[in-house]
């Protein structure tokens, strides 16, 4: 049986980082003393900051750091001396699903925002963020999700043809991260538009997203085809890539074969083939190493198994 998700669940694998993150940030530098930070976390009611050196990341110092500080004795001892060094950062192209995670593993309250190829900040999250943000997106596309119902909802019915079917073709750009992720927003809008039901398009977007997120990963690219009928929607994407050696051990919730660059990022946990699979109707995957893999979700939307399977 395939498995539902309501639909904020939907958008930890629409939503980035650079979607809720805020630019905004409380810093200090390296060189200022630690009897300053007890006035700037009491004035702007944070509990932790960045340390940047012009506008590059450094450290982090919380207040956890000014209570060992006070207990030491106080002292003329400059941020430096007490922040954490290298901490971990978000990119603004990570997943935010991915960064939850973080959050659960690490039990930290907030983390710095970074380029990815300079260190440079550009802005913080922490979880009270990422409620605001989901909040904001979710109550415009209930917004959105009324307009909609409200201008069409039954496409085919107004369709006299003998075969009602609607393509989707999206292109997938391997490597490149700032644009992962378009194509299944894409389709998305497009079925809320034909008035595909909620929760089809739900698990067809997980999927989608985890599928083409695994071919900007591993692959030098590919395509991404949605048909769409009265009785199902169905997904393939088909990737240009070096393959998979052992399917059975892909489908294995957890397995990555993704390079420390890629986790780095946020990426390439191992749960991208077992979530495809938990959301389908049907699901095959065939690949074949060194030229690339296809794979092909169905999704029923109702009436019968008999009419289903006869399209």
């Amino acid at each position: 049986m395939a498995a539902k998700f309501i639909p904020h669940q939907e958008l930890l694998f629409e939503l980035k980082v650079a979607d809720v993150m805020q630019t905004a940030v409380i810093t200090v530098s390296p060189d200022q003393k630690m009897g300053e930070l007890r006035a700037l976390l009491r004035d702007h009611q944070i509990s932790g900051t960045p340390v940047i050196d012009g506008d590059r990341l450094v450290g982090i110092i919380s207040i956890e750091d000014l209570i060992d500080w006070l207990n030491s004795g106080g002292g003329e001892d400059r941020i430096r001396d007490r922040m954490t060094l290298k901490p971990v950062c978000f990119y603004p192209e990570m997943l935010l699903v991915h960064a939850i995670k973080q959050f659960d593993r690490s039990g930290y309250g907030r983390f710095p925002v970074v380029k990815q190829d300079s260190d440079q900040l550009v802005g913080i999250l922490t979880k009270g963020l990422i409620i605001e943000g989901m909040l904001r997106r979710l109550s415009k596309e209930l917004l959105d999700e009324e307009i909609r119902q409200y201008r069409a909802s039954h496409i085919f019915e107004d369709i006299v043809a003998e075969y009602k079917e609607i393509y989707l073709t999206y292109e997938i750009i391997g490597k490149d991260f700032d644009r992962a992720g378009q194509g299944s927003t894409q389709m998305k809008k497009n079925l809320k538009r034909l008035g595909i039901r909620p929760d089809i398009i739900r698990r067809l977007a997980i999927a989608s997203y985890e599928a083409e997120i695994n071919s900007v990963i591993y692959s030098d690219g590919g395509i991404m085809i949605f048909r769409v009928t009265p009785f199902e929607v169905s997904m393939k994407v088909k990737d240009r890539g070096p393959g998979i050696e052992d399917i059975e051990q892909a489908m294995q919730p957890g397995w990555s074969g993704a390079a420390d660059w890629v986790r780095e990022m946020g990426f390439g946990a191992g749960m991208g083939i077992p979530n495809i699979r938990k959301n389908a109707d049907r699901f095959e995957i065939e690949s074949i190493p060194g030229v690339g893999t296809t794979l092909t979700i169905r999704i029923f939307t109702g009436e019968t198994e008999r009419e289903h399977e006869a399209v």
